[in-house]
């Protein structure tokens, strides 16, 4: 069985690093658009088109099973390719039901690009989980950016970190919720930079679960391919852009 992997580029392979440790087993193909990237900044229709693109590209190499491994693509497309394509196709969702539960009484700050923010589903699941008000949003697109073009330095990235959080009084949060699959690459300097109560989430582990409840319920059988994975980078195969990358989460 072969699992399709994609994102707007290298962010879901912080998902895909879970989906090697929970499903080890298994055949995977991971494209991502990084000649596209970043969605989170573009209109909604034109990613709509890269979507359809990839997702098609996906198909031509024989996938089972797909994973949108990108919030915003699955905010705006998950929809729409679960009616066109009839195989299991899982998506993204921000972990903020997960973060009210936890804390009933603070705050819960999601980040994401602009583009999850803005979407309606995004939206609808704020207003299913949150009657009391207590989520708050903020958009750090340029960590997409950064990872893009493998920028990891501490000089960069924790000045924008802090210049972006120094609006909110942090005392009042109890987690802060990574909503772009990105950002858990800086997961390192959010726990530098915020007070020791703060949990920072993010809802990978919980996406590759439901990926693995999923192969049990259609009873696929493993592939024993131990973990092999092929990599396609902007349509090109490169697997040394790959594990350049695993080395950094």
């Amino acid at each position: 069985m072969k699992i399709g992997f994609f994102d707007s580029g290298i962010g879901g392979i912080t998902v895909l690093n879970e989906s090697l440790k929970i499903l080890p087993n298994e055949e995977y193909i991971y494209y991502a658009d990084s000649i596209n990237a970043p969605y989170g900044t573009k209109p909604k229709e034109l990613v709509k088109e890269y979507i359809f693109d990839v997702v098609n590209f996906l198909i031509s190499k024989g996938i089972d099973v797909l994973v949108i491994a990108c919030n915003t693509a699955t905010s705006i497309a998950v929809k729409e390719l679960r009616e066109k394509y009839d195989f299991p196709i899982i998506g993204m969702e921000p972990a903020v039901k997960y973060a009210i539960e936890k804390n009933k009484e603070k705050r819960v700050l999601v980040t994401a690009t602009e583009l999850t923010l803005k979407e309606e589903k995004y939206q609808n699941l704020v207003r299913k989980v949150d009657a009391n008000s207590r989520v708050d949003s903020l958009a750090l697109s340029r960590l997409v950016e950064y990872a893009e073009n493998y920028i990891f330095e501490r000089k960069i990235v924790v000045p924008y970190l802090k210049e972006k959080l120094k609006p909110y009084d942090l005392s009042t949060y109890s987690s802060i919720v990574l909503g772009c699959t990105h950002f858990p690459f800086y997961k390192k300097y959010f726990n530098e930079i915020l007070p020791s109560h703060i949990e920072v989430m993010d809802g990978n582990i919980g996406t590759v679960k439901h990926l693995k409840n999923i192969l049990e319920k259609a009873d696929y059988s493993s592939s024993s391919n131990n973990g092999k994975v092929t990599f396609y980078y902007s349509g090109k195969e490169d697997n040394s852009i790959l594990r350049k990358y695993l080395e950094m989460i």
